[in-house]
């Protein structure tokens, strides 16, 4: 079964734009990824200011190797250094965590939008599932 990996970020209310700014930026990168299934950026649209980045993928394993990868770790470091060069912070999309229970993980290293200038997101966290249900719509 899949896996869903859900970069749970606050984000301040007048960061919003630049967050989903950077992440229009890198659209594409994580596409190429083999096992990746699926990305969505999800907007809070309920008072709180959390954002959701679910990706699905075949595996952990194939998660793993995305995050190790040199695609992503070029991304990220070109995003940052577009974010610099404009004067705003952007780092890690997706924090790699240690298990805590409950069913996610606590990001380690930098949370999205952390880096050269200031951070987009004050914090980040990182969840983590498996697909034990899928359904679409019928035909």
């Amino acid at each position: 079964m899949s896996v869903v990996k859900m970069n749970v970020l606050t984000v301040p209310a007048e960061m919003r734009e630049e967050l989903e700014r950077r992440f229009s930026n890198r659209a594409g990168i994580v596409e190429s990824a083999d096992g990746f299934e699926w990305f969505e950026l999800l907007r809070p649209v309920d008072g709180t200011d959390r954002y959701l980045v679910y990706t699905r993928w075949r595996s952990e394993e194939d998660f793993k190797r995305w995050t190790e990868s040199q695609a992503f770790q070029r991304g990220h470091a070109q995003a940052a250094a577009e974010a610099g060069a404009q004067g705003h912070g952007h780092g890690q999309g997706h924090g790699q965590g240690q298990g805590q229970g409950h069913g996610h993980e606590q990001a380690q290293g930098h949370g999205h939008g952390h880096g050269h200038g200031g951070p987009a997101a004050s914090g980040a966290e990182v969840w983590s599932f498996e697909v034990v249900q899928s359904a679409g719509p019928k035909a």
